[in-house]
């Protein structure tokens, strides 16, 4: 076997954790955190770490900066961007993005700031990054009546925790990139857990991939996991919770008896 094989092989064998970070990798007390990013150092060659957010590419990097715990891959702007880490391949996630690209019109700036003109309860987020535009909204009737307008017009929208409100490309949102950014890389979805709290996660548990919902879920996301077979609703909050999953996940190699006894 060449070196290149091993090294698909060996990715192969790998548990992949992607997760949020608001609230969800970064949520929780600092002992709660620490206890999660010891465990995952000690096993940094047995883990694939995906941050998958809402927030930019800069952030997240700047996150990661801070935490001396580098991911090797960053989905952010709520799917619609995808970057290596330092240490990881750039070249496979080169499909990813053509996709991206071609899924973002040039002319969906304009028309979808023609639409919002006329929705003054909504307003735009400072420094947005990726293919997406970004509100907030304290007016939910408001905020579903741009949000049907928009989609007539082939953009999907996202509202999440009250308050954001996301104009994405159709059929792009964090669990479709995520998807399409482990085939990439050849990692298989049965060794992936994904973690999340609010409803832009919402799309990453609807793959079918393993997932934990940590304890300060949104409320609104624990309604539409309720029942689903392949998902965790831990009672740990943030970091606590992807921890006590990931343990479970990672011990029985993503096995379907991995959510047995938690």
């Amino acid at each position: 076997m060449n070196d290149l094989a091993q090294g698909a092989a060996a990715m192969a064998r790998r548990t992949v954790l992607a997760t949020d970070l608001d609230g969800t990798f970064v949520g929780g007390d600092a002992q709660q955190r620490a206890e999660l990013y010891d465990w995952i150092r000690a096993r940094r060659d047995e883990v694939v770490l995906m941050f998958v957010s809402g927030r930019g590419q800069a952030h997240m990097r700047e996150l990661a900066d801070g935490l001396g715990l580098e991911p090797d891959y960053f989905i952010g702007d709520v799917g619609t961007t995808v970057e290596a880490g330092r240490h990881a391949a750039a070249g496979a996630l080169e499909p990813v993005r053509q996709w991206l690209q071609q899924a973002w019109p040039e002319y969906a700036v304009r028309r979808i700031g023609q639409v919002m003109q006329r929705h003054p309860r909504l307003w735009a987020q400072p420094s947005v990054g990726g293919r997406r535009m970004s509100y907030y909204y304290d007016d939910e009737p408001a905020a579903l009546r741009a949000a049907g307008e928009l989609r007539t017009l082939g953009f999907d929208v996202l509202l999440s925790d009250n308050q954001y409100f996301d104009v994405l490309p159709r059929g792009v949102q964090k669990g479709p990139t995520l998807l399409r950014t482990l085939r990439a890389l050849g990692l298989p979805a049965h060794r992936t857990l994904v973690a999340g709290d609010t409803l832009n996660d919402l799309s990453m548990f609807r793959t079918g991939l393993s997932g934990v919902a940590v304890a300060n879920r949104e409320p609104a996301l624990e309604r539409a996991l309720r029942g689903a077979p392949h998902v965790h609703l831990s009672r740990h909050p943030g970091a606590a919770g992807v921890l006590e999953a990931l343990r479970r996940f990672h011990a029985t190699g993503g096995a379907q008896a991995w959510l047995r006894n938690l």
